[in-house]
Formats: structure tokens, sequence, C-alpha cells
């Protein structure tokens, strides 16, 4: 089953029908043979109206709304304008600028494929005037856009909180402890706070760093007669800080879940724009519009998903996956060691939503059943799932980037841009299995 997936998705065929396609044939055929069970998919309709109505994936309509909206109006524009011109004088400055914007971009939007098309459009032509090295600019910005992947409110993190939940309630019943406690959204969001922040101090480091010994890749910025006024200054970075500390603030404090937090952000983000007279009546229609189809595309693959795992468990897939693990029951990091490569692997070919809602579910109760906790697992995951927007052929961050890229620059410079940032991400899976308490000390407090 995903041979033929893969298979299908490199012929070109759009991955949500392509999933749930290939399950319905997998059934047939297996019906005519007589391995299948055709009332198996009796719990299709079931499964589809649980994805529907689950109150925590509320929460993504939500978060994209906020996202469009603010990628719609200028303050990533503005915010980008001032961080540049108060790093001018720094050695890759406007690089870090980026990296920095980024992260506020994350913590307000979670949705990459906004972070990277709004940087590339704002950034890549003024770092390419600047003569910054083609692969080390769009690098740059291609990573800092997938910092919405981990940097909560991360819409990956919502989708791997409603799964990880479920495997959790099934990995106790599996060796009959029932807790009501579970692992949550929260958690997910508190748990990557830590290694989000390290992550993007990984990424100024290595431009910092690498501007400092190779002035090829970012020259040294030419004096700007341009100053920065404080006011100005204020009036870029409060807004969004404001925003992150309503989003984020209500719900580490307790005071709000994500699914709250994400409608008042949506709230916030419409009242930001209104006030700053960027919100006209055909914004606000392309804003709608927008977030329609983007959720829709979301929905869409994870129903795509529902079919396909509900196939593959009425052939025993689950059970099989199950059998593989009891061999290395005892070494449960051996276990998450390897779910991590195939996670990795499979991220050249798939998107992080398809990985959460085919692999996860299958590999998640085995794995917390081992007693891994569910709050790490989550960070790792999410960390892991990251790479998939860098790494080519279907690396989402690279088609949006290269979308708005001067024919000038070649697809090839992107890649190779991209690669030490991969790198780098890699390097945070290996801290946080040193230091699993980076992801699990907040939550615990």
């Amino acid at each position: 089953m995903f041979a033929v997936v893969f298979l299908m998705i490199l012929s070109g065929y759009a991955v949500a029908p392509t999933l749930a396609g290939v399950a319905l044939i997998f059934a047939l055929v297996g019906a005519v043979t007589g391995v299948f069970h055709l009332a198996d998919l009796g719990f299709m309709p079931i499964r589809i109206f649980g994805v529907m109505s689950n109150t925590v994936l509320i929460a993504l309509p939500l978060f994209i709304l906020m996202g469009v909206t603010l990628e719609r109006t200028n303050i990533a524009n503005k915010l980008l304008q001032s961080l540049s011109i108060l790093m001018a004088r720094t050695p890759g400055g406007l690089a870090i600028a980026v990296v920095l914007v980024g992260a506020l971009m994350a913590a307000s939007t979670g949705i990459v494929g906004a972070t990277v098309v709004t940087l590339g459009l704002l950034a890549l032509p003024v770092m390419l005037k600047q003569n910054y090295r083609p692969s080390f600019a769009t690098g740059t910005i291609a990573a800092t856009g997938t910092l919405g992947q981990i940097i909560p409110p991360s819409i990956a993190l919502v989708l791997l909180g409603d799964v990880l939940s479920n495997a959790y309630q099934q990995a106790q019943l599996s060796i009959g402890v029932f807790n009501p406690k579970t692992v949550s959204v929260e958690d997910l969001f508190i748990g990557s706070l830590l290694p989000g922040l390290v992550l993007v101090a990984l990424y100024a480091t290595y431009i910092f760093t690498r501007s400092q010994f190779d002035k090829s890749v970012a020259p040294p910025a030419v004096r700007s007669e341009e100053e920065l006024k404080l006011g100005e200054l204020l009036t870029s970075l409060v807004p969004p800080i404001l925003l992150i500390v309503v989003v984020l603030g209500s719900i580490l404090a307790g005071y709000a879940t994500p699914t709250e937090a994400a409608g008042v952000g949506a709230c916030g983000a419409l009242l930001m724009g209104l006030l700053q007279r960027a919100l006209s009546i055909e914004t606000l229609k392309e804003i709608c519009r927008s977030t329609l189809t983007t959720t829709a595309m979301v929905f869409f693959i994870l129903i795509g998903a529902s079919v396909f795992s509900l196939v593959f468990r009425g052939y025993g897939g689950d059970e099989l996956v199950s059998g593989w693990f009891t061999h290395i029951e005892h070494a449960p990091l051996l276990a998450v060691g390897i779910v991590m490569l195939v996670i990795f692997l499979l991220g050249f070919v798939l998107d992080f939503v398809e990985i959460t809602y085919i692999v996860v579910p299958i590999v998640g109760p085995v794995l917390l059943a081992m007693g891994i906790d569910p709050v790490w697992l989550g960070v790792l995951i999410a960390v892991n799932l990251q790479t998939s927007f860098l790494t080519p052929p279907f690396g989402f961050a690279l088609f949006y980037l290269r979308g708005v890229t001067p024919a000038t620059v070649e697809t090839v410079a992107i890649y190779k841009g991209v690669a030490p940032f991969i790198f780098l991400q890699l390097i945070l899976i290996g801290i946080l299995v040193l230091f699993p308490t980076l992801a699990t000390w907040l939550p615990s407090l």
C-alpha cells in the first residue's frame, strides 16, 4: 500500500485522493481475493465524522485565518525593515534579521507557507541586492519559514497533539492501565517552546559565524543613511509581540485551550489589520478565500489518510508493525531511532500532514507502551517533520520559495542553501535525545 501511494504521488497525482483511492482499490482487491472484509469499510463514515467534529481541530482554520490576515497586512514588512536597519553592522545582519522576523511570524501565525512566501517577497530581493550569495539567502529564508512547524502555535503540533492523545490512550489500555490524564496540545505547545528557541539560536549562530569567516556569502552591509527611530521600532515590534503574548500567554497560563486561543488570535489579527486600515472588503474576501482553500486542503488530506489507515488496519498492518517492535521492546531508544529514521526518509516524498496521520497512529501506541514520554516523543517528531519542508524533491518550503524567487537564481542553489539548515535541525534532534528535559521541563511545571 505504501509503495503504490509513493509511486502515485511521484507520478504527479494529488495526495488526498491518492491516499483514499489506493486504500479503496486495495480493499476491493482484498475482498475479491478473500483477505479483506468489506464490512470494515462500515467504520469509514464514523472516522470521517470524527475528523470533522474534532474540537481540537477547530483550532486549524482559526490559526490559518490569523496567519493569512497577518500575511495580507504590512506587519511583517515593517518588522523586517526595522530589524534589518537595526542589525546592519552585524556580520550577516540582514539574514539574522530574517531569522528573528521569521521566529516572530512563526509564533504569531504557525503557517510555514505564509512565512516563506512573505519573507521571499520582502527579504530575498534586498539580500540579493546586497550581494548575498543566492544559495545562502534562499537557504536562510526557506529554513526560517519552517520555524512555524516547531514554535507554537504550530498547526503541526495541533495535529500531533490530536494523534498522540489517541495513541497514548491506546498504549495505556494495551498495558492494562487507565489514566484519565492524557497528553494534550497544550503540553506539546509548552514542550516545544524551548527547543524552538534553541533552533532559532542555532540558525543565528550559524549565520553569524559563517558570515564572519566567509565574507563572500554575506558581504558587510553598506552603511545605511536611514536611521531607525524609536517610534518606528515600537510600532513594528509591539503588534506581533502583543499578539504572541495574548495567544501563547493565555495557553501557558491555563486561561484558554489552543482552540479558544486560536479564536482570540484570529480576532486580534483582524483587529490589528483594521486599526492599520489595511482591511478593505476586497482584502477580507482574499483572506477568507485563502483560509477556506487551505483549511479544505488540510482536512481533505486528513480524510484520505483516515481511509488509508482504516484499510491498512483491516489488513492487519498495525499488528505487523507492533510485532516488529516487540523484538526490540527492551531497547525503546533504538525503536525511537528507527521511527525517526523512517519519518525523516518519508519526509522526502510526503507532507507532514500525511506522515502525522498515517505513520504516527501506527507506531505511536507501540512506542508509548514502552514507556516513552509522549511530550518528548511529540516534540522529537515535530522537529523531524520540520525537515520534510526542506528535503527535495517534495519539500514544500522549496516549492513556495521557488515560486517567488527570480529566474536568475537556480533551483540547485536553493537545494544547496537548505542543506546546512537541515543539518542544524538534525543537531537539535540529537540535543533532545541527549537532554530530554529540554522538552519535558516546562510542561512538568
